[in-house]
Order: structure tokens, then C-alpha cells, then sequence
């Protein structure tokens, strides 16, 4: 949602009379982009990707061109696009490996709706054959780099109000937070055990965890309470501000690039438990070095150079967390160093909204 949102806003400063749809499929989603969405920007749930009721949706929105994002390509949508000689583009063309292996899988179903298509943008150069593998033609396919990992804009990064939380000042450099940002079943007890080893030696650590589910807080809490941790969630500082809590849980969505500055290190989740990881460009952009476990497939090429780059600590286990989080949290020039090269990195991407939207302008344009 935050890259339907960077590119409309994009596209929005070349065309200052533009006026967007923007739908989704979840109630996360839904919720996120009516909180952050301006009001040239309509939200609403995706139609069902049946005929008759997409036709209708087209018939009610009359969209003069369409964006898809990432992967999520709907047959009857182009279809019907198609059609109606309308404009159709994929932004920031994502092929997870688990989508490739389906869509090669059904090649013969899914090349039909992918030979209409009018314009892909993908992320990285390797992007281009794996996507034009799928049926694409390679003159429709243009490397722009990824959005997500844009950063442009950085020089505007969030800085922390002052932000107070519990009895934690967090401008205060003697404050270390450990902080779990997205993270899935069974690594928050990894990072709560992680933590009690270490606060033996870094007595100021406190435990931040943002889980990928906040509808997980009530079942997280009894794990870490379990452990003889005082936990708090960020909704209860109101209530109890003196309070000093071991672990803070954060239970509202939408808001955790607000909180990352608050962190020494961030550690990412979905990838010591789960597969796939999480994406861990929020936190390079809050200026904190981020550590990661061996699962970051959906985000592969980004996290295989910035290891090779030294611009983030990928561990084996939770064993190999706890060395580099002591490590980490002991060399503050390490720390800035890992930062410093992660953005290095990044600034390959710096400028893909751009082009994007310029392409697509030009796309509506020749039609």
C-alpha cells in the first residue's frame, strides 16, 4: 500500500489534476490507506474479479489508465482493460519465488493475460527475463528500480518528536532499544530470551516488538509474561506513564516507520521462524542497522547485497542473534558504519517513483 501511495503521489506532481481510485483486498490494507490517503484519493475494496461485476466497476470508476502493483494481476481486470483500450501497467513488478514457480506452473493459463499487458516495470535488471519468461514482450518490460526502495525523500526522514515512552527518553544515548519490527510466531520468544541475556550486560536495554499481526498482542504477551517480563503496549502509556516495562508492545498498525528511529538495532522478522521476511527498507530509512535471519527470500537480491555490502548482519539461528545484537550494540561506530553502507546500497533505487510515473504518463499518452 505504501508503494500505491508513493507512486500516485508521484504522479500526482506531474499531473497536479489527478485524481485517484485505489483499492485493496484486505482490512489492513483498507485501514492503512484511509488513515495515510490524501483527498484526491479514493479508497475502497477491490472488486471480485468476476465479469460482470468488474465490468460494472469500470462502467462506475471510468478510469482512463490502471496500475496494477507488484503482482497482483486480476485476468478479468486486464480483460476487460484491454477492451476498452485502456492503459494497463504493473508497478514494481515483483516475482516471489513461490509466484514464479506458480505462474511458470500454469504458463499456459496466466501467458494470455500477461501478452496484454501494456507496461512492467520491474525492480532490478534480472527481473526482465523472468518476467518476459512469463510471456511478456521484452519492449514492454523497463527497469526502473524499486520503489520501496527509493530513497528519495530521505532527507526528509522521520525524526522522533519528543517521544517519551513509559520511562524511556529515547533521545537519550544511554537508552539501548532492541527492537523486533514485523515479526512472526515463535520469534518473539526468541528476542525476549535474546534480550534477557544481553540487558545483563547493557542494563539500560529495553525490548521493542512490532508484530506483522497486532491481533497476535494478546497470545505475545502471555509468552513474554511467561518469562517474568513486565510488558506494556504502546496504547497503555497514556494510562501508566511511570511505568518501567521490560518489553513495549506496539498495537496499532500503520505506524511502525514512526517508531523505528526510536532503535539502536532492529532486528526483521519473518525470517528466523518463518519464510520470506519482511522488508527492511523502513528501518535502513530511520537510520538503524538492521540484523536478519537466513529467510529473506522475498526480498533475496536486496538482502544478498547488502550483506555482500556490509550494510546488514544476516545470523544462522538465535544463538548466532544473540552475538551480533552484543556485538552491535557495543560498537556504536559498527552500528553507523552498517547504516552508512545499507544506504549506499539503496541509492541505486533513488529515483524509481519517478521514473515510473514518467513511464506510465507516457504510456496513457500515446494512447
Amino acid at each position: 500500500m505504501g508503494v500505491a501511495l508513493k507512486l500516485a503521489g508521484e504522479l500526482r506532481r506531474l499531473q497536479p489534476d489527478l485524481r485517484c481510485v485505489l483499492t485493496t483486498t484486505t482490512t489492513t490494507g483498507f485501514s492503512f490507506a484511509t488513515k495515510n490517503a490524501p483527498d484526491w484519493i479514493e479508497v475502497m475494496y477491490n472488486p471480485l474479479d468476476f465479469w460482470p461485476i468488474m465490468r460494472r466497476a469500470f462502467s462506475v470508476i471510468s478510469p482512463v489508465r490502471i496500475v496494477l502493483i507488484e503482482a497482483e494481476i486480476w485476468p478479468n481486470l486486464v480483460a476487460e482493460a484491454h477492451a476498452r483500450g485502456i492503459p494497463i501497467a504493473v508497478a514494481n513488478a515483483r516475482l516471489s519465488p513461490r509466484s514464479e514457480r506458480r505462474f511458470r506452473q500454469f504458463r499456459a493459463f496466466v501467458k494470455p493475460t500477461f501478452q496484454l499487458l501494456d507496461l512492467v516495470c520491474v525492480p532490478e535488471r534480472e527481473d526482465v527475463d523472468r518476467w518476459a519468461a512469463l510471456g511478456i514482450a521484452h519492449d514492454r518490460i523497463r527497469c526502473t528500480g524499486s520503489i520501496k526502495y527509493d530513497l528519495s525523500g530521505l532527507e526528509n526522514r522521520l525524526e522522533i518528536q519528543d517521544r517519551r515512552i513509559f520511562h524511556l527518553n529515547v533521545h537519550d544515548p544511554e537508552n539501548f532499544v532492541l527492537f523486533g519490527g514485523s515479526t512472526h510466531s515463535g520469534e518473539e520468544e526468541i528476542l525476549a530470551q535474546v534480550f534477557l541475556k544481553l540487558r545483563k550486560r547493557f542494563s539500560s536495554l529495553c525490548l521493542f516488538i512490532a508484530p506483522r499481526h497486532v491481533e497476535r498482542i494478546r497470545e505475545i504477551r502471555r509468552q513474554l509474561e511467561s518469562l517474568s517480563l513486565e510488558v506494556r503496549s504502546t496504547s497503555e502509556a497514556a494510562i501508566h506513564p511511570g511505568s518501567k516495562p521490560d518489553c513495549v508492545l506496539l498495537d496499532k498498525t500503520g505506524e511502525l516507520q514512526s517508531w523505528y528511529p526510536i532503535a539502536t538495532v532492529v532486528f526483521i522478522g519473518k525470517s528466523l521462524t518463518a519464510h520470506g521476511g519482511q522488508n527492511p527498507v523502513e528501518a535502513i530509512f530511520a537510520g538503524v542497522p538492521v540484523v536478519f535471519g537466513p529467510h529473506m527470500e522475498n526480498f533475496s537480491v536486496l538482502a544478498k547485497r547488502l550483506v555482500a555490502r556490509n550494510g546488514a548482519m544476516q545470523v544462522r539461528d538465535a544463538d548466532d542473534l544473540e552475538r551480533s545484537l552484543d556485538y552491535l550494540l557495543g560498537a556504536k561506530e559498527s552500528r553507523a558504519r552498517l547504516v552508512e553502507n545499507a544506504e549506499a546500497v539503496l541509492s541505486e533505487h533513488r529515483g524509481a517513483s519517478t521514473r515510473t510515473a514518467l513511464l506510465i504518463v507516457d504510456l496513457a499518452s500515446r494512447r
